[in-house]
């Protein structure tokens, strides 16, 4: 079963009939990495209000669109910074994973997704675009 699907979280998002453009606050989690870096300005030339969280929000320095964002500090893995983050957002991409790897990496991954899931739903966030961590097909 999917996180989104087990949450309820199916709803349209809301679009300008005008402009096919997204009205609402997004949320992006992994702005620091590769594709939330390239995902944030896309969503900000689309219209979209952004919020970026992000465990150590300094690394968003120097980004050229880091002052049309705001940026919460928060950790999937430690539920209890996600629902400030949450509040008010209409739409969030979780492109958080441990790629660090390890022996706990899928545990954390889903440990971190479930939080994130349960606190949207609490939130009553609309959709959530989920980026799938990488595995190995020699032990999935």
């Amino acid at each position: 079963m999917e996180i989104g699907a087990a949450h309820g979280l199916t709803a349209e998002p809301r679009y300008r009939p005008d402009a096919m453009r997204f009205e609402g606050t997004v949320l992006v989690t992994g702005a620091t990495g590769y594709i939330g870096g390239r995902l944030v300005p896309r969503l900000l030339d689309a219209g979209c209000r952004v919020r970026c969280l992000a465990r150590d929000p300094a690394r968003l320095k120097g980004r050229a669109w880091r002052q049309q964002v705001e940026v919460v500090p928060g950790d999937c893995l430690r539920a209890e910074t996600l629902p400030g983050a949450l509040a008010g957002v209409d739409a969030a991409y979780y492109l958080v994973h441990g790629m660090a790897g390890g022996h706990d990496f899928a545990q954390r991954d889903l440990q971190a997704a479930r939080a994130f899931a349960h606190a949207a739903h609490a939130a009553g966030v609309q959709r959530i675009v989920y980026l799938g961590g990488l595995g190995d097909p020699q032990t999935s």
